[in-house]
């Protein structure tokens, strides 16, 4: 894959945020090595199977099953985005199967100059830094706009993620998709990398906002070694619930 440049689509309602140094040295790395993505499911004949064909054919059945509910519910939510001021949808570069970099649909729910505004406040506040290592996230991050929280509260923010699941690039269910840049907290990411990233997974089903970076790697991996239809089905229930309570940040 060729480096992409930074593009920003000005007047649009989409903006696109890459690094594509970043993104050349991952992509020569990983066709280098492609010993190192290990297909751990030759040894379950079972999950093999599902993750192979079975869970492509629950990601498009359930989409499709969604969609008159979630597409005036994006809608929606981009037109109040939209009166808030900013563009309604952005992309950014994530990390996917076997470390392939697509690009990932979400509603916008930051300022325009989020990455400098968390540069001033991590450079004054060293209780937000503390917070920002630990987890990657700020619980009370002064970038999210009043419709963003809403949207992160209630999770709508990811349902532009669809169209990714449409075209095949994330599941449903799977580990979180994760940016190139945090690829050197993962340590080992092979198991990441065995799946699809996904809309949710076991992490935000069960420690989300409550656990520190590491648990949610962990939680990725135990998710990648035990995949089974009956886990997703498990996962998107608990789902349900956990967009009801808006928990998220």
């Amino acid at each position: 894959m060729l480096p992409r440049s930074r593009m920003f689509y000005a007047g649009r309602p989409f903006q696109r945020v890459e690094q594509p140094r970043l993104i050349a040295n991952l992509n020569t790395a990983i066709s280098r090595q492609p010993s190192q993505i290990v297909d751990w499911a030759q040894q379950d004949r079972p999950a093999w199977a599902y993750g192979r064909f079975g869970k492509r054919v629950l990601d498009i059945l359930l989409v499709l099953i969604a969609l008159p509910i979630t597409l005036p519910l994006i809608l929606l939510a981009a037109l109040a985005l939209w009166f808030e001021g900013g563009q309604p949808f952005y992309t950014q570069d994530r990390l996917g199967q076997r470390g392939r970099v697509f690009s990932i649909l979400k509603l916008r729910t930051m300022v325009r100059n989020a990455d400098q505004l968390l540069e001033e406040h991590l450079a004054r506040d060293p209780e937000m830094r503390r917070e920002w290592n630990e987890t990657q996230k700020l619980k009370h991050d002064p970038r999210i706009t009043p419709v963003g929280r809403f949207l992160r509260t209630t999770s709508l923010d990811e349902l532009p993620q669809l169209w990714n699941v449409i075209i095949g690039e994330m599941s449903l269910v799977g580990p979180r998709p994760m940016l190139p840049d945090q690829l050197p907290l993962y340590g080992d990411a092979r198991p990441y990398f065995l799946l699809k990233p996904g809309i949710t997974g076991l992490w935000q089903v069960s420690v989300r906002n409550e656990g520190g970076f590491a648990v949610r790697v962990g939680s990725d991996a135990s998710y990648c070694r035990t995949l089974s239809f009956r886990q997703d089905l498990a996962i998107l229930w608990r789902t349900v619930g956990v967009v009801l309570r808006g928990t998220g940040y």
